[in-house]
Formats: structure tokens, sequence, C-alpha cells
């Protein structure tokens, strides 16, 4: 009775708050400028298209049967340029199917949430939903034969049908009780999913929450933090979950001034990684402090014999310190993060210098010693196109200590590529690299399919879509 009465309590608070910046949205200061984020290479598609028998130049090759998919935010209803942030725009996932060397369709859907239902005059799917985060813009994934568009800080999973249909707002059958992220991570030795989630609305708890091969929920464990930590993504090892505790944290100032995006950098929030028992409770984390910075994504993590925690990562100077429109850090780097649990320390050592974003790399060796990362080159500096000023995709050579880059030419701007490997056994860069590349030269957009083990060389295939598919930020290979 407590809990529901505290639950009850917590949603009328949210409500009134929720009332309150509403009503102070409308009264934001009006830019003068056009905004980064909805302008230029990231104007959000106004149509959703059903396009077949797509050009291809090259091989596409003939063990790639599935889909290529990506998230990422596209306001259905244009939206206030005063309070948008990239981060909140409804989600949108563009598919692209292949199978027996051919590109058969692309496809372009809104998830089907109360903002694009509205537009398409279309009834609400069924499922349980949370009205101001109702369309999960940041990841797709496959699990368990199925497929979800997934978010953080508090929106429910929503499945899609193959033909990126929005099937319902669905909670993996009703076993998620709470939040669920954009990043989750399977485990391929054991065949778990672990994730660290939160929620906007309860600043004081993170969980980690387990699930099995079937995409049922398993564990879901609060971990006590404080001031409302965004926890974007996490790592996991043989035996440990990272949860990386960093200063980006939930700003009540931010909420009732009416900004849709309440996150900033808070330099009174100490910096750590927590080492969580995958199995443990909340009082069994070690906690190990980091210099301040902020991690969105890192690569992979492994342990050593004498008992430290290796983890790859991207890490920020800082993090939304001054923009109210997106990613804003000045400097961002790939790094080696050593922990040491006995010493309660954290080595931070630099793998690559330039700034740079969305590392990937062969999933196969989640939990395991690995060589290779791959990620997309950004620019040094803080910019209006924040992920897309540079052409250059990265492979960092772990073992040799070398980064090769492999670049697009002028204009033609890389996302997030995925590692899809030849076969179960193979060498670790036995394998393709797929994934979108826009040309601002003549607003049209690739999927590029790289032998991994060619880093440098020509694609082994281009499939070509007529238009600009807008910026966004995570996609995957869903085999058949």
């Amino acid at each position: 009775m407590a809990s529901n009465v505290e639950t009850l309590i917590r949603g009328a608070v949210v409500k009134g708050i929720g009332k309150l910046a509403d009503f102070n949205r409308k009264r934001l200061p009006r830019p003068t400028d056009a905004h980064p984020f909805l302008t230029g290479i990231h104007k959000p598609m106004t149509e959703e298209f059903t396009l077949e028998e797509l050009r291809v130049d090259g091989e596409i090759p003939a063990a790639l049967t599935g889909r290529y998919l990506r998230n990422g935010p596209n306001p259905a209803i244009a939206p206030d340029p005063a309070s948008y942030h990239w981060f909140t725009g409804a989600g949108m996932v563009h598919g692209i199917r292949i199978e027996s060397g051919k590109a058969d369709w692309y496809r372009n859907r809104w998830v089907r949430g109360s903002e694009a239902c509205e537009v398409l005059g279309e009834a609400l799917p069924p499922g349980p939903r949370e009205d101001r985060n109702d369309a999960p813009n940041t990841n797709v994934v496959g699990m368990a034969g199925r497929t979800f568009a997934i978010v953080e800080a508090g929106g429910k999973p929503v499945e899609l049908g193959y033909e990126l249909n929005t099937i319902a707002h669905n909670p993996f059958d009703g076993t998620l009780s709470g939040a669920y992220t954009a990043h989750p991570h399977h485990d391929p030795f054991t065949d778990e999913t672990h994730a660290i989630t939160y929620r906007g609305d309860e600043p004081n708890k993170v969980w980690h929450v387990v699930l099995d091969k079937d995409a049922r929920v398993i564990r879901e464990l609060a971990i006590p933090v404080s001031d409302g930590p965004s926890i974007h993504d996490c790592a996991i090892t043989e035996n440990h979950v990272l949860v990386l505790d960093l200063p980006v944290t939930f700003s009540m100032k931010m909420l009732l001034a009416g900004y849709r995006f309440p996150y900033a950098w808070n330099e009174a929030h100490p910096a750590r990684v927590g080492l969580l028992p995958r199995k443990g409770s909340a009082d069994d984390i070690i906690w190990v402090p980091v210099e301040p910075c902020y991690v969105f994504h890192p690569a992979n993590a492994f342990e050593t014999a004498d008992g430290k925690v290796i983890v790859d990562v991207v890490a920020h100077e800082t993090m939304f310190a001054s923009s109210k429109r997106g990613p804003d850090s000045e400097k961002s780097r790939m790094e080696r993060w050593t922990i040491d649990p006995v010493a309660g320390t954290t080595i931070r050592t630099v793998i690559h210098d330039h700034a740079q974003e969305f590392p990937r790399y062969d999933e196969r060796l989640t939990t395991r010693p690995y060589r290779y990362v791959y990620s997309v080159a950004i620019p040094d500096a803080q910019s209006t196109e924040w992920a897309l000023a540079e052409t250059r995709l990265f492979r960092h050579d772990l073992d040799a200590g070398t980064t090769g880059a492999h670049d697009f030419g002028p204009g033609r701007h890389p996302g997030e590529f995925v590692f899809v490997p030849r076969g179960e056994q193979g060498a670790e860069d036995d394998g393709w690299l797929i994934g979108l590349v826009v040309d601002m030269n003549d607003e049209t957009t690739d999927l590029v399919i790289l032998n991994a083990d060619d880093f440098t060389g020509l694609p082994q295939a281009v499939v070509h879509l007529p238009h600009r598919v807008p910026p966004g930020f995570h996609g995957n290979w869903v085999a058949d």
C-alpha cells in the first residue's frame, strides 16, 4: 500500500512540475539563429518512404541476409526551437533489407508515439507509454527474433514489425517494471543481456536490468545514487557490470525553465565507476573514483589476471556545460581506463587524441580481451554539426598502438558503423563494417559496406538512397 501511495504522490508532483515547465517553455528567449539540429544536414524528414530494388555499386556479400536498421530523432511536429534538444525528437527508424546480393527495400517509419500518431491520424498502439518519452529515438535492436526501438530515461521499449510498423509499446511482455536504456549489452557466453537504466523522476536510484535469451527480465536491481545522474551506457566484463556515475545530472532548474532535456554538467557531483558483481547486491558494488569527464559510449571491457578491470571509452572533458541544444564538449578522445578495485584508482591512458564518438567492436568478444575499435571522427571543438563535420571513420589497433582512417571524401559524413562477422569462428577483423554516409554535395545517402580487413580500401558495396537521411544515433545489423 505504501509503495502505491508513493507512486501516486510522485505522479502528482511530476504532473504539476510538467505543467509549470510547459508554461515557462513559452517564455524562453527566442533564438536569433537557425537551430543546428533542425536545419542543414539535421533537417528532419517529413515523409515516410518505401523504396524497392535499390541501386547498388559493387557486390553485396551473398552471406548477408537481413536488415540494417538505424534509429534517430526526427520530430513529426515542428518543435519550438527555443526548447528543442537533439536528444528529444520523436524516433524514426530507417531500414534497408538485403538478400541474395540485392537491396530489396528501404523504409523509414516514425515510432508510433503520441506525436507521430497525431500527425498521421492514427490510433495509439497498445501498451504502456511514458507520455513525454513514448517514441524511442536512440537505438533499434534485434532480441529473441523480435525488433525493439529503445531509449533511456524512462521510455518503454517499442516492438516493431519486420517492415518497421509499430506493433506495441512493449516492456518485454510485461516483465519490465521500471525504466530501460538505449544500450543493452549481450554476453555471447551466457546469452544474457545487461543494462544500467535510470528515470528522471527517481534521482536517487538507477537499476541493473538483465534479460534472458527470450528477452524477458530476470533481474531489476535498484542501486542508490545521488543527484539523478544521466548514465547513457554501461559495460560488462565476465564478472562485473560497470556503472558510469559521472558529472552530468538532472537539473530541476532547467526543467522548470522549460527546457526539454533537463541534464547539465555538475561540478559538485563526484565522478566514479561502480564495479557491480553481475549477481551481487547494491551493497557489493566497489566504487572507484575517476577524474571528472563524461562518457556516452564505452567500447569493450574485460578483466585482467591480477583483478583489474579494463574498459575503453570515448571520454569528453565536459558535457552539456553550456549548450541546451545538443552535445557541446570541446574535446573528446579514445581512452583506456584501468580500474584497480584494491588500490581504488582509475588510470586514464590516451589511445587516440582526436575527437571521436560511437565506438564499436566485434561483439563476439564482449567481456574478453580484443584488438580493434571502430569510431567516427568528430570536430575537435564545439560545432553546430557535432557528429558530422568530419568525413572519417577510425580503426584503432589496440595491440599495435596504431590508428587507421577511412576517409569518405569531402562533404560525405559517416555515422556509426557496426561490425558484422563473416562467420561465427572467424578472426576479429574477418567481417564487414556497415553504416550510413550522408552526402551533402547532393543531399543523398549511401549504405556503405566496408571490408574490415581492408579498412582503407574501396567499399565492398554501396547501396544508394536518393534522399538525405538525417544523422541519428545507433544502428545494427539484424540478420534474418
